[in-house]
């Protein structure tokens, strides 16, 4: 070490390790400077940081608890706290710690972004709007939030960030990245005042750039498909639900899968709305759990060499640790729901590892399903939803996934529930009545109003679902229809009927 170079803590180090991937090791330090300093909030914060990143939010919330009750004195630690209060749902909080790191160093731009993303999650949109505009004073470069403030609202001609957004795309050369969430925003409010062409124009620039550097391949996806069908040949028994006894039957999950973009979030509120049903978010600890189980090496939760393991893996342990792991803490609804869209690959363990459980997938037209992919800003590091910057893959995408869908309904018979996203806006009492059914659970009025449902909402359709129900989304595609050939063509070409 160079003479008069300060020789990093041990918190410090540990949280070093764990950022370059050394995460056992890193918190194992990171206790370590818990038990030298039980009277300093910052390692708690760490050790909750990092709890929270494993998906051990109970252990982390305990973390929280120490962190807060020490008083933290840094923004740091307030932000982190809010993070992992964010992670675990607890938006309430995580605004309140958001709250007391900004008043502390009002000139991060990070922590405003943080601060406004919890209050969009909670419905706060005007001052969701404000917290975003205070991120990009502090930093017209955190490219993220023009992306997130042009999704929080409905622009208008007279009130939008057009020019401003056009002054940051033309400055100079951009990382893909920036480019990528200027050009969404810049589709999102050019498609707000009508001027669809040029919206698409942005859409079709943005999302090949981004396409283009993570030198994306559709056979990596298609081979998820295939290794998961072959997984499951000949159907699974029929669990008898009339029968089922105890917390098995009166406190099974509820899984609604599907496509991003189809409704998956409107029937989490539809659910979430029912006094006996809690919502748990999109959350990845089945699909982790799963992964753990196996012990694969390779860094990705979902893949064949995984797959290929799952079935010696003890699938009803899972399914318990799931429950524990994946219940809302403090919530006393006997049921909740899940709704990460993706849990569509596990659908097979599901069945086996939660025999009472409900599943509940989502279809829409495969043309609005497409556009609406393709519109999506989904996070740039989630590489499971890189196929949607490109028309031709998502036509591939959405025909893999009517196959998968098909083959769920073959082998687990009586099992799976659809729900198509026009016949619940064309029909919303008569559908919501079937899914109530299906999910035994008895009818109450509540979930038709959804929009009433004050929980807070972590997904793309966080301002939608503040909403009663509309049909203005029925048939986007035809506005785009001149753009969507190379999508049309791949649906066409892999036999996909496509609804007038």
């Amino acid at each position: 070490m160079a003479a008069g170079q300060r020789t990093p803590s041990i918190l410090e180090r540990g949280v070093l390790a764990a950022e370059r991937g050394r995460i056992a090791a890193g918190l194992a330090q990171i206790r370590e400077a818990c038990a030298a300093a039980p009277d300093d909030p910052e390692p708690q914060a760490q050790l909750a940081r990092w709890l929270s990143r494993l998906n051990r939010n109970d252990e982390a919330l305990v973390a929280v608890a120490r962190a807060l009750a020490l008083v933290p004195q840094s923004a740091r630690c307030w932000d982190t706290v809010g993070v992992v209060l964010s992670r675990a749902g607890r938006h309430e909080q995580a605004v309140a710690c958001f709250q007391r790191a900004v008043a502390l160093e009002p000139d991060r731009a990070g922590m405003h972004f943080n601060h406004a993303a919890s209050l969009k999650f909670l419905g706060r949109f005007t001052a969701a709007e404000a917290a975003y505009e205070a991120c990009i004073r502090c930093d017209p470069k955190f490219w993220r939030a023009h992306s997130a403030l042009a999704a929080t609202r409905r622009q208008t001609s007279a009130h939008n960030h057009i020019d401003r957004l056009e002054r940051l795309l033309s400055a100079g050369p951009l990382e893909p990245d920036a480019e990528l969430h200027l050009r969404h925003a810049l589709a999102k409010e050019l498609e707000d005042i009508g001027q669809d062409d040029e919206a698409f124009a942005h859409l079709l620039a943005g999302n090949a750039r981004k396409h283009a550097a993570t030198g994306y391949r559709f056979e990596r996806d298609q081979g998820l498909f295939e290794a998961v069908i072959r997984l499951y040949p000949e159907g699974l028994p029929v669990p008898d639900h009339e029968n089922l006894v105890g917390d098995e039957g009166a406190r099974a999950p509820i899984f609604v899968v599907g496509l991003p973009r189809t409704g998956t979030t409107l029937v989490e509120r539809i659910l979430s709305s029912h006094s006996q049903v809690a919502s748990a978010g999109e959350s990845q600890n089945f699909g982790v759990l799963l992964k753990r189980a196996c012990q694969t090496p390779s860094p990705e939760v979902l893949d064949e060499a995984t797959l290929a393991q799952s079935l010696r893996v003890d699938l009803p342990a899972l399914g318990r640790d799931y429950i524990e792991r994946t219940r809302p803490a403090g919530q006393p609804q006997p049921r909740f729901v899940d709704k990460m869209p993706l849990n569509f690959f596990y659908l097979g363990h599901i069945a086996r590892a939660l025999p009472a459980a409900s599943i509940v997938v989502l279809r829409r037209h495969p043309l609005d399903a497409g556009l609406s992919n393709f519109r999506q800003l989904f996070a740039t590091g989630f590489s499971y939803y890189d196929y949607a910057r490109d028309l031709r893959n998502i036509g591939r995408y959405y025909a893999q996934f009517e196959r998968l869908v098909a083959h769920w309904q073959a082998t687990l018979p009586g099992r799976v529930h659809e729900v198509r996203y026009e016949a619940l806006v064309a029909g919303q009492r008569a559908e919501t009545e079937r899914l109530l059914a299906h999910c035994r659970l008895p009818w109450e009025e509540a979930c038709l109003h959804f929009e009433l449902n004050a929980s807070a909402v972590a997904t793309a359709s966080a301002v939608q679902v503040r909403q009663p129900l509309y049909a203005s989304s029925v048939g986007r595609w035809r506005r785009f229809e001149r753009h969507l050939q190379p999508l049309i063509d791949e649906l066409v070409t892999a036999g996909v009927k496509l609804p007038a």
